[in-house]
This record gives structure tokens, C-alpha cells and sequence, in this order.
């Protein structure tokens, strides 16, 4: 018989994947003897039942809860139900196995009613009792009906304003009345309060079940590439009180400082305030460690059990809990989210204080994450001249310059236009994800260092300030005014997530690239890895970043980035224009010219490390000029009739170019070309063998279809190569000539390819858009709707389609290898930098993958990642 339900002295940690992150750790820590009030969890499992089978709930699920609410009942010695002076309050909260903080939905103190109320009051006093009822009524409305919870804030400033009296000043008759009026919003709208606590319960838990698949989680899961058929588990939890009284209060606190990663308690907390109130940034609390001096005691028990939990986990936690009347409750416990520079400090901080491995740190780091170890900062210059705003709290760091919105909506409408956004607050909320995604950077004026918008922004390596009080921002009137200065939506603000300083105007930035810590993790992880990471790059400065950032060699220079200059791409036009031989010779020498020392600079930055050239590619018309006035311009250079040169032009157009006079076919039709870029590279080789250096050069063909292209194209080039050696009179060195398999062609007759071919290259690109049929340049017009639908879990131009275009290259893969089994194979398609699709390049047994120089560090932790998992 399955078990939906399970109290927390019956779960452990390791049962995640049922019980949720928040179950299980709330088991975990009621284990370790730790305060935990009591409760118990419904499954991950449950939640994927009743989605699927919404009957499930009355059939089966009810019951189980009422057995549950019962044994609750005889642990804590309070009644959920009936006129027990003694009550049960609950909190419902949300628990998946992966922390997806402010994305679905939470209930506290489940279980008042008109009566239970007064029953509250009498027990302890008015305000706290009409207190913790007035939250229920606005939270059960907001979650289980999608009330807006701001018309009962509205209704609150009202009823304060008509009673001339704050709600904590009002009588019985007064609380009672502001209750009805609470209710009268629930009629307003067709629905009703149940006042049995159970039914409460019930609604509350399938509430939160539904919520899983609310937009705001859909997109956050998306975001973070959360599997969306697991499910989330509900805990519902005995209450304890941080609003009874002056001695009460709630917070959130990490272990370790979650923006640098600092071994010190970081988090804040409230006095006479419940646990949301922290984390919804609506007051401004204080910082944990003014608990010391107001409750001496209380902290101390704080800092025995953080590091109780910190050394038990292995890692820095995310902990929150409430002081009910002096006494501390720790409620939830996780792993904190933290920015990439933390992450990396707290993992080799932990390998040096002997609780982890290297191993462990290495599996420790998201490779996504990296890109925030070399964010930008502003240019120092630049600072010391900008006109300063204000100051806020350093939330995220990074450094970014945008334009004001004040509405997640309107944060999504100016980035579809192309333009940079900064989203300013009063605060943020989980409807805000879509907006927060799109965004350069947050800025807060209320909330802490653990408000919505801090936690979120750091998850997503984004840069925020929160909590930047000197800001007052109208959201309705779309303006922010700080002193008598006013700024309106559309105005440029620069924000410095490392500072909390906010700037007027627009600030240039630049990267930081020498990070001592995230070389020593890369250096544990090139221990480890068994695939190599070359970069995509062929301009001198990219080749360098590449190498700085431990590049093993380049995978992919593409040449006909080479031409693009303003003399180049003329020669290069003369060439493609030309109406005799002799203009041809005379454009293919200059061009020679120009390509020799691009491969003479591009050698000597690489130096002994492997570097494949990729012979032209693209079809000759993308070099050629569109507009009418360029064309004259060209035709007057050329000294060609404009009429007839747009002619020319108007024939070399392709219908469908992707398919067309382009790659190896060119090299057929043109052998010339290809001719001319080789001797460009072997002149930069042989001059650069003589002063000393050792290349091995490594051609690429690109758009193989077919054995016999690359034998005829193999052919005049080996001829041709031969033919340089002696010319300079150099002795042979080694080099090679392979191919790009884009093709699905290609794939299904690797084995013959693979007898020419000195190596393999997938594009996966373009195999990716031949596979599919997709245009990687116009799939963003449908794949929303494939995602929504879906048809599609992922865009496949960004992460490898294991099922199609994997099994293409597993195919190719081992066709080829039956004929060389040592054949050197790479991926230098976009994906060969994604992390995900590493572990799967790594289970087909290429040899490298290659990608972006600036993707370089993220690829070595990957590649390690996936090194170490198939280890285990």
C-alpha cells in the first residue's frame, strides 16, 4: 500500500525526492534533536497523483490527513478543531526537491474561525489573535482563490483611517468588524471562508498542490532547468509565534555570508513578526547579530545549532526560525543560494577546513555560474566622474546600466525591443520572475539581504541592490525621486551590485578576468577531466582571452570572420566580382596578404596548442552589398557599371542559402579559394618553423556530405601543400586535414568519411537545423509555444537533442571509430559549452568540446563534473 504521508521523526534527508528539500530536512533535523515544532508531509508523490487524478483527494488523501491532524493533535496536546481552549494553528507550505524560493505558495496560522478567534484572544490577548486571523483571511484568499492580496491591505488602511486608530489599538467590535469587512471581499468575489478548520486543510493542501504549476514556478523551473514532473510536497507544521509578543520574532540567517562567502552568520530578523514578513521585504529588519544584544541567550542557542547543521550538511545553510516568548524554533534548513563568488569561496574554504573533498568542491560549483566570477565591474575612471544616486544594500553583485521600468510586464516589453532594463521596486514578489529574468539588474527600496528580490537575483547571477531607502518609487506614477531629484521610466540608471551604490546615467564596464580562486578549482578540475575544452576564436584577442581562460587549443577558427574589414571585404568583393582571370589573381594575392599574417598572429598566440582553421563557409552573396547607394559606392571602387554590378548581384542571391553554393561546395566550384587560404596558412607555418616555433596546422572542411567532395577537395589541397614545401624549401611537418559532420548525411556514412578525414568535427549548429528543419534564426518565433505546449522542453540550438541529433552523432561516432579508432572527434557547435550537454558529448567519447572563450571556465568545470559523476 503506498504511504502518502509521513511525520518528521519518520523521514531523513536522503528521501528528498519524496518528502521535498523542506520535509526532509525538517526531518533530518528533528533526527539531530534540534527545536522543530511537529508536523508531518504529504509526498512529492501525492502532488503528481492528484494533478494527474484531482478525485485522488477525496478518495484516498483526505483520510490520511485526518489521521495525521490527529496524531499532531496527541503530540502537541492542542485541538485543530472544536472549543479546546488549548489550539492548533498550521502553517501549509510548499517543499519540492529542488529550493525554488517565493515560487509557490504558503499558509499560516490555518485553523481560526469567528470563534476559535475569541477562543485566541482569550489565551493570549486581542491584537495577536485578530492579528494572526486577519493573515489567514488574506493569504487563504490570495492562495486558494487568487484574491489580489492587496485589496485587504486597502481595506485595512481604510477601515484604520474611518476608526481614526491603528488595527493594534481596536477593540473586540472593531476587530470583528475589519474581519467581516475581510470577508465581505470574499463575496465580492464568489467565494466564501470555510470556517472548519479541516476544510481549511483540505483546500490549503490541493491549493498548494496546484500551485506547482503556476506560471511564476513553471518559469523559475525553467530558468533553472528543473525537471517539471516532480512534484511538490506540503508540510504542514505545528505554528509557533513570532508576532505573540516583544520577545517573539522571526528571521532568516546563512551560515556564511551568501554574497562573498565569508564564515560568518549573515541574516536578519523582526521582532513581533511572523516568518513572511521577512522574506516579502515589506519592513526592514535588523541584522542578526543585534539578536546578541537583545537576546543573549537566544543567539548563542542560534549559533550552537547553525553550526550543528552546517557541519552535519557539509555545506552552508539557509536557515529559518522563529523565537516564540524567548524560546527558538528552527524551522527549515537548506542549502543557501549564493552568488558564484561565494559558492567558489565556501567550497575551497571547506576543502581547506577538511569537511569536503576536492572532488566534492568541484561537484559543488554550477558550471552556469561561472560567468558571475568574471562579471563586469565599472570602469574605475568612469566612477570616481558619475554622478552618484543613492545607496541600497549590495544584494548581487555585478554592474549594470539600463533603463527604469517599475512593472515586470513592462521589463519584458522594452527587452523584446532590444533595450537594456533595470526593474526598480518598492519590493519584488514571485509574480515579478518574468521581469526579474529579462532585467540587467533589481533595485529595492525596502527588503533586506534575504528579501525576494536579493535570494532570486543572487540564484540568478543577476545584480541587485535592495532595501535602498532613499529612493521613493511610485510604481502607479512610473517615476523614482530621491531628494528633490525625479526619474522617470525610460531614464538611464547604473547599478553596483558590489557596492549597493546606485548612478545616474550610463556606465562603461569591464570584466574581471583573473580570479586566484577559480584557477585553483579549475586546476583540481583539469585533474579529473577527461575531455578537453578548446575555444571557438580566431581574432587575436579572443585567442587570448581563450588561453587565459585555459583554453587546450582552439576548435574552431572560422575564417570568413577574416574579412570582414573595410580593405578585406573590397578585395574580397573584387574577388567574388571579377570578369577576368587576371582581376581574380589580383584579388586572391591581396587577400593572400592579409590572410598569411591573420594566421602568422593567430599561431603565435595559440603556439604549441592545436588550432583547426575552417576553410570559407558561408555563400558568396553574404559578403556582397544590398542597398543601392553601397552598390554604386562598390560599382566606383571598381570601377564596374552600377547597373550591371547590381545585376551580378541580383544573380549570386540564393533562395535558400542555407542549402546552397556555400562550404565544400565552393571549394569544388572555386578551388582557388580554398587554395589561397591554405597557402596562407602553411606560409605562416613554415615562416614560424623556421624562427623556431613547432605548428601543426589542422584544416577544417566544412558541409560534407558526401566521401568523394572531401577526397577531390583532400586531393588538389595535399598537392598543393606539397607543392609549398618544396617552394620554400622546407622539410615536411605534420599537419592534417579533416571535416565538419553537420550533415546528417555525414553521420550515417562516418566510415567513409573517416578514411579521408584526419579528424572529426561536429557543427551542431547547423546538424541541429538540418535534423530538425528548425532555422536557428527564426526558431525564437515558436519556441514559446513549444515550451508551453509541451512539444519541446528546451531550445536544441541550446542544448543538445539527445534523442535526434545525439543519436546522429553516436551513430557517426562509432562508424567512424571502426575504421580509426583513435580518430580525434569535437564538438564546436554552440552546445559544446553547454554543461548539460557535456556529461552526453562525454558518454559518445569525443575527444574535446569547444565553444566561446568567455564559456572556456564553465566547460572545465563541466567537463570535470561529468568526469567525476560517471566515476561514481
Amino acid at each position: 500500500m503506498t504511504k502518502w504521508i509521513y511525520s518528521f521523526e519518520e523521514g531523513s534527508a536522503k528521501a528528498n525526492d519524496l518528502l521535498g528539500g523542506k520535509g526532509a530536512n525538517l526531518a533530518e533535523m528533528s533526527h539531530l534533536g534540534l527545536p522543530v515544532p511537529p508536523g508531518f508531509t504529504i509526498t512529492t508523490k501525492s502532488c503528481i497523483h492528484y494533478l494527474d487524478h484531482p478525485d485522488f483527494f477525496d478518495s484516498s488523501l483526505k483520510e490520511e490527513v485526518l489521521k495525521a491532524v490527529a496524531q499532531l493533535e496527541d503530540k502537541t496536546g492542542k485541538s485543530f478543531s472544536g472549543e479546546n481552549p488549548h489550539l492548533l494553528l498550521v502553517s501549509v507550505r510548499s517543499g519540492a526537491k529542488f529550493s525554488m524560493p517565493g515560487m509557490m505558495d504558503t499558509i499560516l496560522n490555518l485553523g481560526l474561525n469567528d470563534q476559535r478567534a475569541q477562543l485566541l484572544a482569550k489565551e493570549t490577548n486581542l491584537d495577536f489573535a485578530y492579528n494572526c486571523y486577519r493573515r489567514l483571511l488574506q493569504m487563504f484568499a490570495d492562495v486558494v482563490y487568487g484574491i489580489d492580496k492587496g485589496l485587504f491591505d486597502d481595506q485595512l488602511a481604510a477601515f484604520e483611517q474611518k476608526q481614526n486608530k491603528k488595527v493594534h489599538d481596536f477593540d473586540l467590535a472593531q476587530q470583528q468588524k475589519l474581519i467581516q469587512h475581510y470577508k465581505t471581499l470574499y463575496s465580492k468575489h464568489k467565494q466564501e471562508f470555510p470556517e472548519n478548520p479541516h476544510e481549511q486543510l483540505y483546500a490549503a493542501i490541493q491549493a498548494v498542490f496546484k500551485s506547482w504549476n503556476n506560471k511564476r514556478a513553471r518559469i523559475y523551473r525553467e530558468l533553472h532547468q528543473i525537471p517539471h514532473d516532480l512534484g511538490t510536497a506540503v508540510n504542514v507544521q505545528a505554528m509557533v509565534f513570532g508576532n505573540s509578543d516583544q520577545t517573539s520574532g522571526t528571521g532568516v540567517c546563512f551560515t556564511r555570508n551568501p554574497a562573498t562567502g565569508e564564515a560568518e552568520l549573515f541574516g536578519e530578523f523582526l521582532l513581533h513578526a511572523q516568518g513572511e514578513d521577512v522574506v516579502a521585504g515589506v519592513r526592514t529588519p535588523e541584522p542578526i547579530a543585534a539578536l546578541k544584544e537583545i537576546q543573549p541567550e537566544t543567539y548563542q542557542a542560534f549559533r550552537d545549532y547553525a553550526k550543528i547543521l552546517e557541519n552535519h550538511y557539509k555545506d552552508m545553510q539557509d536557515i529559518e526560525f522563529t523565537i516564540e516568548k524567548g524560546k527558538l524554533y528552527i524551522l527549515q534548513t537548506r542549502n543557501g543560494k549564493r552568488t558564484a563568488k561565494a559558492s567558489l569561496k565556501i567550497a575551497l574554504d571547506m576543502v581547506d577546513q577538511g569537511l569536503i573533498s576536492k572532488e566534492e568542491a568541484l561537484l559543488r560549483v554550477a558550471p552556469s555560474s561561472i560567468s558571475q566570477l568574471i562579471h563586469p565591474v565599472f570602469e574605475e575612471t568612469a566612477l570616481e566622474k558619475a554622478p552618484f544616486l543613492a545607496q541600497g544594500l549590495p544584494a548581487s553583485p555585478g554592474a549594470a546600466s539600463g533603463q527604469i521600468v517599475f512593472t515586470a510586464d513592462r521589463a519584458k516589453e522594452i527587452h523584446q525591443e532590444g533595450k537594456k532594463v533595470i526593474l526598480v521596486r518598492q519590493e519584488t514578489s514571485p509574480e515579478d520572475i518574468e521581469g526579474m529574468i529579462v532585467s540587467q539588474a533589481i533595485v529595492t527600496s525596502q527588503g533586506g539581504m534575504t528579501s525576494h528580490a536579493a535570494v532570486v537575483a543572487r540564484g540568478m547571477g543577476t545584480c541587485c541592490v535592495a532595501g535602498c531607502g532613499e529612493l521613493t518609487i511610485s510604481e502607479e506614477n512610473k517615476s523614482l525621486s530621491c531628494g528633490s531629484l525625479v526619474l522617470r521610466e525610460g531614464d538611464l540608471i547604473s547599478v553596483d551590485g558590489y557596492s549597493g551604490r546606485i548612478y545616474r546615467g550610463e556606465l562603461p564596464t569591464v570584466l574581471v578576468e583573473n580570479n586566484q580562486d577559480l584557477q585553483r578549482l579549475l586546476a583540481w578540475a583539469d585533474e579529473v577531466a577527461i575531455l578537453q575544452v578548446r575555444a571557438n576564436a580566431e581574432t587575436v584577442k579572443d585567442l587570448t582571452t581563450a588561453m587565459n581562460f585555459g583554453a587546450k587549443g582552439v576548435g574552431l577558427a572560422r575564417t570568413e570572420h577574416m574579412f570582414f574589414g573595410q580593405e578585406r571585404i573590397l578585395e574580397m568583393r573584387r574577388l567574388i566580382l571579377a570578369d577576368s582571370e587576371e582581376e581574380t589573381k589580383e584579388a586572391l594575392t591581396r587577400l593572400l596578404d592579409f590572410q598569411e599574417e591573420d594566421f602568422y598572429q593567430m599561431f603565435q598566440t595559440v603556439q604549441d596548442k592545436p588550432m583547426i582553421v575552417r576553410l570559407l563557409d558561408p555563400p558568396m552573396h553574404e559578403f556582397l552589398p544590398k542597398d543601392s547607394q553601397e552598390i554604386v559606392a562598390l560599382a566606383s571602387k571598381l570601377k564596374k557599371s552600377p547597373d550591371k554590378l547590381a545585376e551580378r548581384i541580383e544573380s549570386l542571391q540564393e533562395s535558400n542559402p542555407m542549402l546552397g553554393h556555400r562550404g565544400c561546395r565552393l571549394g569544388i566550384s572555386k578551388p582557388e579559394i580554398y587554395k589561397m587560404q591554405t597557402e596562407a596558412i602553411f606560409r605562416s607555418a613554415i615562416k614560424l618553423h623556421q624562427e623556431g616555433q613547432q605548428i601543426k596546422p589542422e584544416i577544417m572542411v566544412p558541409l560534407i556530405a558526401d566521401q568523394k567532395e572531401l577526397a577531390c577537395i583532400k586531393e588538389y589541397l595535399v598537392q598543393h601543400i606539397e607543392q609549398l614545401f618544396k617552394q620554400y624549401g622546407q622539410e615536411p611537418f605534420p599537419y592534417e586535414i579533416g571535416t565538419m559532420i553537420e550533415l546528417p548525411r555525414a553521420c550515417l556514412t562516418a566510415d567513409k568519411l573517416a578514411q579521408e578525414a584526419d579528424f572529426f568535427s561536429f557543427g551542431t549548429n547547423d546538424l541541429t537545423q538540418m535534423t530538425y528543419g528548425f532555422s536557428r534564426d527564426d526558431i525564437g518565433k515558436f519556441i514559446g509555444q513549444y515550451k508551453d505546449k509541451d512539444i519541446l522542453s528546451f531550445d536544441p540550438f541550446q542544448k543538445i537533442d539527445r534523442e535526434g541529433v545525439g543519436e546522429l552523432m553516436r551513430i557517426a561516432i562509432s562508424k567512424a571509430r571502426q575504421v580509426k579508432p583513435n580518430l580525434t572527434i569535437g564538438i564546436c557547435g554552440e552546445v559544446g559549452g553547454d554543461p548539460s550537454s557535456i556529461a552526453f558529448f562525454q558518454d559518445i567519447q569525443v575527444t574535446y568540446v569547444s565553444c566561446s572563450p568567455y564559456r572556456v571556465p564553465a566547460a572545465r568545470l563541466a567537463v570535470a563534473q561529468a568526469a567525476l559523476q560517471t566515476k561514481n
